[in-house]
């Protein structure tokens, strides 16, 4: 096997001009040293220095490897040093997997003002609702309600858990009557949405008096975005199952309308979860961005 501690002492030597400086910068003794010379002169069977009791110069020989190498090592000693400065300086590229709904209204927001601070943070969001291995699919971070995140992750929540709601356009309700019980709903246009990981259509789920129910609803329409299934929603299609936080301001604005509010569900709230306690900077730094803001 090559070693190259004999080629550093090497170039140390020439680049100092004395055996006694190198060594003094290498830590060693003058006469270790000068035998780590003679063993590499031995094994190139090559004279590489001229020495004298004044000076040291390198023959023909010793001044053409001095120079293959001594840019080499110089190279790999800026890298260190950058490597090093990496340790404590936020840069690279962290990427994130999200939820649609998670991606728009709690990730993006949140790391604006961050990137604007630290140009040399690159992020990859992945915008999709299928469950995820972070770790196999190379991700830094995952975000998912609190109830999907797997135990062996650092957890950290980023909101307030998560009220499920039932709505419609008024345009819907002028031509249906409102559902009233959820047997209602089998008489209801309900805008599907189909779930990514395995092809099923995501069953509507309803909690009253410590009492869960999924209901299998039916409609025209099957998306596999929450934006488009509100959005037909808002065109008049149907009644729509979801997040609150993704229609209440349709909902304020009175383009929608909530039911059967009694039924409510309420799911833990998003976390961001990530598989490593060594962060590098650029990801403790997103993850404190991300995590829920301090009360004020």
């Amino acid at each position: 096997m090559t070693r190259f501690d004999d080629l550093a002492a090497f170039a140390a030597v020439v680049r100092e001009g004395s055996f006694t400086r190198a060594a003094a910068q290498m830590g060693v003794t003058q006469s270790a040293l000068s035998q780590t010379i003679r063993t590499l002169e031995r094994r190139l069977d090559l004279k590489l220095l001229n020495r004298t009791t004044r000076s040291v110069s390198t023959t023909e020989a010793g001044e053409r490897l001095y120079q293959a190498v001594a840019p080499r090592f110089a190279d790999i000693d800026a890298e260190l040093a950058a490597l090093s400065e990496s340790r404590d300086t936020p840069a690279g590229t962290v990427r994130i997997t999200a939820t649609e709904t998670a991606a728009r209204m709690l990730v993006w927001p949140r790391l604006q003002p961050l990137l604007s601070k630290y140009p040399d943070i690159k992020i990859e969001i992945s915008s999709e609702n299928r469950f995820i291995d972070i770790v196999a699919e190379r991700f830094d971070i995952g975000v998912r309600l609190g109830g999907d995140v797997a135990k062996d992750m650092i957890a950290v929540r980023m909101a307030p858990d998560m009220r499920m709601t039932v709505v419609g356009s008024p345009d819907y309700f002028e031509r249906r009557r409102p559902p009233r019980t959820l047997q209602d709903l089998a008489e209801h246009d309900c805008i599907c949405l189909r779930l990514p990981t395995h092809g099923a259509l995501l069953h509507w789920e309803f909690r009253r008096r410590g009492k869960s129910t999924n209901v299998q609803v039916t409609g025209r329409f099957v998306f596999n975005a929450t934006d488009l299934v509100v959005a037909a929603t808002m065109a008049g299609h149907g009644l729509a199952w979801v997040p609150a936080p993704a229609v209440n301001e349709h909902i304020a604005a009175g383009s929608l309308r909530p039911v059967l509010d009694d039924w409510a569900i309420t799911y833990p709230g998003h976390h961001l979860y990530y598989a490593s306690r060594s962060a590098s900077p650029a990801l403790a730094l997103v993850v404190e961005a991300l995590r829920v803001p301090k009360s004020k």
